[in-house]
């Protein structure tokens, strides 16, 4: 049974037993790290201890600060004088170079403080001047940069705690330059077969150095790269700094090889992890020994003492004092030069770096000379206690270390020895025998010399650190600088040098992003607006006369300033046209009898220039491809000119002198302008001085200019027609006294006075004489309706034949003319009789000449309520007789109306007819006025402000305050309060401004989508939240974040280009502080390149991608490009997917700190995802439309199916998309129905692609079973325009479609008033802004349907045609007189057929308002809401604000523009 059981155990465990192993490793192996060798100060001789001072330390605050000038002397100038001693001068001992550099390999493997320090001090060595190696150009601003090396970061505190330096390698003899000071650099050395270290490809030498070695790997100073060029891997980091430590390197790692070889060979059963530990233990106590039973002695010239034991409480610490007087002594042995030599004792030439040839290999070095004593003390000023120890040192020193240094470096190394737990003749770490130890004590350095190399025992004398006399191969000679090759000159480098072209063009080219952008987007608007016109034409059909295809092509040349333009030239009888590409009239010349026409032809340059000159019109200059094409035009003219009756003369002349004889557009234009100035100050009585300033020469221009007579086509320019306007020909024909065909000065000076100084009397004489066709002294009806027709042109002919005969048998009647046929003049001036004041003020406007202010204050109508005369209602109005309200007018009177007078215009302001009867108020009587002084005026202009823009300026100071208090914060972080990694002394301007801006930027980016969390907004309008924060602002504030946000980005990459710039200029040993992740200080001296920092590095690469995107989105964004592009502005606004990727990977990196972005976008972003996820749960639903409707103008009306459980408010909007148009493209539309009503509406203008593609989809089907695409809804959501209900008086105004919110809002106000339900508005003014009323007739429709169902008097309207002209121009005037005709006698208007009052020209806003203040004086505040262009909006609000200054009713104002 116990046999089964022991044969089942080693079956089971035998295995993993490895045969042998379990007594290969019978001591504590060494760490590789030199912790725990003394069990009780673990740390002493580790890795990264601090050196261990003999003398207390001398700074010059007692804590950091290094002693320097004026209490030290420059140590250039110690240099100078004390090493600059004479090279090649023998050994005093005959020590070999071997002993030299073999010191060096024991200082590596002892101590390293090379590695700059973190953060980067600097002690730089100001050279003086003249210094004839660093300045022999006598600059005086030389400075060899000098930076302190690490120190331990617990020390420097205070003057009891002084800064020391740390070792950046095992204190210990532990063979750390051959195995590494870590067990991971270790591993790495290792090719864990064999227990050998790797090889490469020839086993006798390391394998190359490569990442992620630590290795001091220099690159190449020609080209920069690094690569395996015989650097190899060692234990020591700067193990080929030089080619003696790599010769004593290679040295160990045979030596280590062959030692596990041997083992190998005699224990077989081995594995890796013994053979290499094995092989290492030897290794190491060989190294001990010769380090110091056989170098030292030779160094020192003294033999250290016997070793007595480990001394477990001997502080083996290295100290800084052995640094100098080891090392540095060292280094003043170096010779010039060394031989180099074989096996065979054959001494070799060398290949210099500059390809020349020499006996020695050079070696460069300063060398010490003792003859310097007295210049020395000099430099101390003769005061011993100031003496360093370097310094002092080396004056004791002859030919070996003196005592000072002698003593500091044998107490080292005893004190390494006897307290080193691991030491090899130590029996009590059992790491060798009696017998082992005895053996390695005779083991010498030529022993592992001769077994690692072929070379001949005998060719090698026995201690290798000295050359005795009889010892093989003596050298040739005693090496000096003669015959070696000079010293490589110190070199200054500059690491930014080849750069500055390049980066001024990636600086520039990011630079561009926005113009690129603005190219890009100016390409799609443009590729937009063909498409779109592509749409019309196929849409309209153009009624292009064919008549004008036949033509001769030609280009038309318009100045030396100007381009020339592709023209089509076309003959006819009597006159010459001249089309555009797309057969549009751009000029016709007409060809009169008795007139001379000039031909003049080019004689040079191809004879491809025509000049036409014609009398009293600008000359038509033509240039042609062919003279064949010339000479065909020439001809067709020829005969034309012979058919029309007319004289010409043709002549030929150079092309450049037939340029000059030109008479241009511009100049003929310059000419009229002159025309025109002294016409007006002739007429208005100007004073010479204001007509204008004349040319030099102008005498001579003016003499020209009213010489010059204007054709038909200058005249209906100047007064903004056309040429072919019935107003123009009456006009025209009136006005050509001579009928030549022209308007000379003194005939339009006549007709001029007659508008601009005459009497009402005049006025109509000369109107009675302009439509009296036939010239008989009468006006026919006919006649009557063609001059009404004449001033309607200028309205689009509004009106239809029908209402036009209704309007002239209306007045006729009621001037009692029913039974005639034709009106006499004084019969017409009758008719008229009532409107003198506006004959009398009553102008001829003149495009592009200003009519004096004084004429327009005295005619301007301001539309305004009184209270004075007002009735409220047609039903009250009933019992006010009409001879109450007429008011008086004579023809004496010239004054307009004032406040307490208003004019006849008034009478139907509110729809209905004027009374007397006081009407419904809704308060008891005024406030009383106060008269303020300027400083008041001012604080309560402040105080309205404020009171009007509370909750904006709250939440914008809260926002704003959190984004400078996040800048300030990581600004002063960085700038004083950031862990000591040196980058604020780097780049302090850059870092402040980058890190500032990223953490605003992360705050503004995040915070920005709660502004378009549309479904949010809606919902928290309708909470207490409102009343606090503006949510109707949350475009313009979503539009404010983001122009701040490109602001701080633009300031956040300029912070980085700093950056880039000093980083691209930095040594990497400061790299390798600000950024130890990033960067290793490797030794070399070149940092990365600006293109590294930019192109490849994430956040750099992530950062100029996220620039781009912002260019493209920022400009696609901008209000120009939206409405040009709305689907670009729609494709590229969401990139924001993109961009917050981008910005996610851009902080992750985490280069200068751990990433924050997260803490600002996480909660924004749930917000908005469920925000998000609101309006994907409705845009799925497809709804159908019911009805479809094509308005005029190019109005879309759509009636669609109500979704179950929508609810919405009159004045919110939505977003739809079509599914016939694509799922993805949603635009926003206001509702246009009302909330009671069963079925949604939408009143959609086709402005651009989409919405005139919508409006041909819902064309009316061919076929009567097509029904019509789905619609995906998405809202409702809202907007200021909700909130009419919140105040007692509201006033609408919309212009252009930008009345569609109000179509809902009239509608539901009405209903709400027929059922009764309790509406805390009492009072609603709808001001309707259009250029027609054709426009938006179905706009019209709705204010019917309003008006016939407002029974209680809610609504007033008024509506304002702007494409009139001003009240006091003659056209105008006579429409103004038609309009109050038809509203005096059908009660309705002649334009748009409602009750509510017509005018003609823009609102005056700020009189409109305060006449609301006289209707409403105990409303406290109005509601103000506008909706249409900008231009519009900005008056209204100017309106407001002027209003607002007054301490009476506050006019709060809610826009929209579109």
């Amino acid at each position: 049974m116990g046999f089964c059981l022991a044969l089942a155990w080693t079956l089971l465990i035998g295995p993993w037993i490895p045969t042998g192993a379990q007594n290969a490793i019978s001591w504590e192996v060494q760490r590789f790290d030199g912790w725990y060798n003394n069990l009780m100060e673990h740390r002493w001789g580790s890795k990264g201890y601090r050196l261990q001072r003999l003398v207390p330390a001398t700074y010059a605050d007692g804590v950091y600060q290094p002693l320097g000038e004026p209490y030290l002397p420059n140590p250039r100038d110690v240099s100078n004088i004390a090493t600059r001693g004479p090279a090649g001068q023998a050994s005093l001992q005959n020590r070999t170079v071997l002993g030299v550099f073999f010191g060096y390999h024991v200082l590596s493997d002892l101590v390293s403080i090379e590695r700059p320090g973190c953060p980067a001090e600097f002690l730089n060595i100001h050279i003086p001047l003249g210094d004839p190696v660093f300045d022999p150009s006598r600059r005086g601003d030389v400075v060899l940069p000098f930076q302190r090396s690490r120190w331990d970061p617990k020390t420097g505190q205070s003057p009891s705690n002084p800064r020391d330096p740390t070792n950046e390698v095992t204190g210990w003899l532990d063979g750390s330059a051959i195995y590494g000071s870590s067990h991971s650099w270790s591993d790495a050395l290792r090719s864990f077969s064999g227990g050998q270290l790797a090889s490469g490809a020839d086993p006798a030498f390391p394998r190359d150095a490569q990442e992620p070695l630590l290795m001091w790997i220099a690159p190449d100073p020609a080209t920069g790269q690094r690569g395996a060029r015989g650097l190899y891997a060692f234990g020591a980091e700067r193990g080929n700094r030089e080619p003696f430590l790599q010769a004593l390197g290679l040295l160990w790692f045979r030596y280590h090889n062959l030692c596990a070889q041997r083992l190998a060979r005699e224990h077989p059963r081995w594995g890796d992890e013994e053979l290499f530990q094995h092989a290492r233990k030897r290794v190491i106590a060989t190294y001990q020994n010769i380090a110091l039973y056989e170098w030292l002695p030779s160094f020192l010239q003294q033999t250290p003492p016997e070793y007595t034991g480990y001394r477990p409480f001997l502080d083996p610490s290295i100290s800084p004092e052995f640094l100098a007087a080891s090392e540095q002594f060292l280094s003043t042995m170096v010779p010039p030069g060394v031989y180099m030599r074989n096996a065979s004792c054959h001494f070799q030439r060398v290949i210099n770096w500059n390809s020349s040839v020499s006996r020695a290999l050079r070696v460069c070095n300063s060398y010490w000379s003792r003859e310097v004593l007295e210049a020395t003390a000099a430099l101390y000023n003769q005061d011993l206690s100031l003496l360093e120890l370097l310094p002092g040192g080396l004056l004791e020193s002859h030919g070996n270390p003196g005592p000072l240094f002698s003593t500091i470096v044998l107490d080292q190394f005893v004190r390494l020895r006897d307290g080193d737990r691991y030491w090899f003749e130590n029996t009590r770490n059992g790491l060798f025998s009696e017998e082992e130890i005895a053996e390695i004590r005779n083991t010498s350095l030529w022993d592992v010399l001769v077994a690692v190399t072929n070379v001949d025992p005998s060719a090698l004398q026995s201690n290798v650190f000295f050359w005795h006399v009889g010892d093989p191969c003596p050298q040739p000679g005693q090496l000096s600088t003669e015959g070696l090759p000079a010293c490589v000159p110190p070199v200054m480098r500059d690491y930014f040098k080849g750069s500055g072209f390049g980066f001024g063009l990636t600086i520039g080219t990011l630079c561009c992003f926005p113009l690129v952008s603005l190219l890009v987007a100016w390409i799609v608007a443009r590729l937009r607006k063909r498409n779109f016109k592509k749409l019309q034409g196929q849409n309209c059909q153009s009624i292009k006369s064919e008549k004008f295809v036949e033509g001769v092509e030609a280009l038309e040349w318009q100045g030396r300033k100007e381009p020339c333009r592709p023209v089509l030239v076309h003959l006819q009888p009597g006159q010459v046209r001249v089309l555009d590409g797309r057969l549009s009239v751009l000029r016709i010349i007409q060809l009169r009898p008795l007139q001379q026409v000039n031909l003049i032809l080019s004689n040079n340059r191809g004879h491809r220039t025509l000049l036409l000159k014609i009398p009293k019109e600008y000359d038509l200059v033509l240039l042609f491809n062919l003279e064949e094409e010339r000479q065909a035009l020439v001809e067709n003219l020829r005969v034309a000119l012979k058919e029309s009756g007319l004289s010409f003369q043709e002549w030929e002349m150079r092309e450049q002198e037939l340029m000059r004889a030109a008479v241009t557009r511009e100049q003929r234009s310059l000419l009229l302008e002159t025309f025109f100035r002294h016409l007006f100050s002739q007429v208005l009585d100007i004073d010479q001085a204001d007509a204008g300033t004349l040319p030099l020469d102008s005498s001579q221009k003016v003499q020209e200019a009213l010489t010059c007579e204007l054709s038909r086509v200058e005249f209906a320019e100047s007064l903004g027609l056309k040429p072919q306007d019935m107003f123009v020909e009456s006009m025209f024909s009136l006005a050509d006294k001579d009928g030549n065909g022209y308007l000379s000065f003194r005939e339009f000076l006549d007709i001029l006075v007659v508008f601009m100084k005459g009497s009402p009397e005049e006025k109509s004489r000369l109107m009675f004489r302009m439509y009296d066709f036939d010239e008989n002294g009468l006006i026919s009806k006919d006649e009557f309706i063609r001059m009404l027709r004449s001033f309607i042109e200028i309205s689009n002919n509004c009106l239809s034949k029908a209402q036009l005969a209704e309007v002239v048998e209306s007045m006729f009647r009621e001037s009692g003319f029913q039974d005639k046929e034709e009106l006499t003049w004084e019969d017409f001036h009758f008719m008229l009789r009532d409107h003198d004041s506006e004959l009398r003020f009553t102008q001829l406007c003149v495009k592009g000449v200003e009519v004096p202010e004084g004429i327009k204050d005295l005619c301007r109508r301001a539309s305004y309520i009184s209270q004075d005369k007002l009735c409220p209602s047609p039903r009250v109005g009933a019992r006010c007789s009409r001879s109450d309200v007429e008011v008086e007018r004579t023809p004496q009177r010239l004054q307009c109306p004032m406040d307490t007078d208003p004019p006849q215009e008034v009478r139907r302001r509110f729809g209905k007819k004027v009374t007397l009867f006081q009407p419904l108020l809704f308060t008891e009587a005024h406030r009383q006025k106060f008269q303020r002084s300027r400083r008041h005026q001012t604080v309560q202009q402040f105080k309205r402000f404020i009171e009007n823009y509370r909750r904006h300026i709250g939440c914008v100071a809260v926002f704003y305050t959190i984004a400078a208090g996040l800048f300030l914060e990581r600004a002063y972080y960085y700038a004083f309060a950031s862990p000591p990694s040196g980058i604020a002394q780097t780049t302090f301007v850059g870092i402040i401004l980058s890190r500032g801006t990223a953490a605003s930027v992360s705050f503004m980016f995040s915070y920005i989508l709660l502004t378009m969390c549309r479904n949010l907004i809606t919902f928290l309008r309708e909470t207490f939240l409102n009343r606090y924060v503006p949510f109707d602002a949350a475009v313009d504030f979503h539009r404010l974040i983001a122009s701040t946000a490109i602001v701080l980005t633009v300031l956040h990459s300029a912070g980085h280009v700093v950056n880039v710039y000093l980083f691209s200029i930095s040594p990497l040993s400061i790299l390798s502080c600000l950024f130890p992740g990033l960067f290793h200080d490797d030794g070399s001296e070149f940092p990365q390149k600006y293109y590294w920092w930019f192109f490849q590095t994430v956040p750099g690469l992530t950062g100029v991608t996220m620039l781009l995107v912002l260019a493209v989105m920022y400009v696609f964004a901008s209000r120009h490009f939206r409405r040009c592009s709305f689907r670009g502005f729609w494709l590229t606004h969401h990139l924001y997917i993109l961009l917050y990727i981008l910005l996610i990977i851009h902080g992750s990196f985490a280069l200068v700190q751990l990433p924050r972005f997260h803490i600002f976008f996480l909660v924004p972003a749930l917000i908005y995802g469920g925000d998000k996820l609101v309006s994907l749960s409705r845009k799925k639903v497809e709804i159908s439309v019911v009805k479809a409707e094509l308005l005029p103008s190019g109005v879309t009306h759509l009636q669609f199916q109500r979704p179950q459980g929508f609810e919405y408010k009159s004045g919110q909007w939505v977003r739809i998309a079509c599914l016939a148009l694509g799922t993805t493209e949603y635009h926003p539309f206001t509702l246009t129905s009302a909330p009671h009503e069963d079925t949604l509406s939408l009143h959609i203008r086709a402005a651009g692609p989409w919405t005139t593609r919508l409006r041909e989809i819902y064309s009316p089907p061919t076929n009567g079973c097509a029904s019509y695409p789905k619609l995906y809804l998405d809202g409702p959501f809202g907007e200021g325009h909700q909130e009419w209900h919140k105040f007692e008086v509201s006033v609408l105004v919309g212009g252009g479609i930008g009345v569609t919110p109000f179509a809902s809002i009239l509608k539901d106000l009405v209903f709400k008033s027929s059922v009764s339900y309790q509406v805390f508005c009492k009072k609603i003014y709808f001001i309707w802004v259009t250029r027609t009323q054709r426009q938006f007739e179905w706009l019209a429709d709705i204010i019917r349907e309003v008006e016939e169902n407002d029974h209680q008097d809610l609504v007033s309207v008024h509506i304002y045609i702007t494409q009139l002209a001003e009240k006091f121009d003659l056209r105008t005037t006579m429409l103004y007189i038609c309009e109050r005709h038809f509203q005096k006698v059908l009660n309705r208007s002649l334009f748009t057929g409602l009750r509510s009052v017509t005018h003609f020209g823009r609102p005056p806003f700020e009189p409109f308002f305060n006449s609301l203040q006289e209707v409403h004086p105990q409303v406290r505040k109005i509601g103000v809401f506008s909706c249409g262009p900008p231009g519009m909006t900005k008056n209204v609000e100017k309106a407001c604000q002027l209003i607002n200054r007054q301490d009476r009713t506050h006019f709060s104002h809610h826009y929209e523009n579109f």
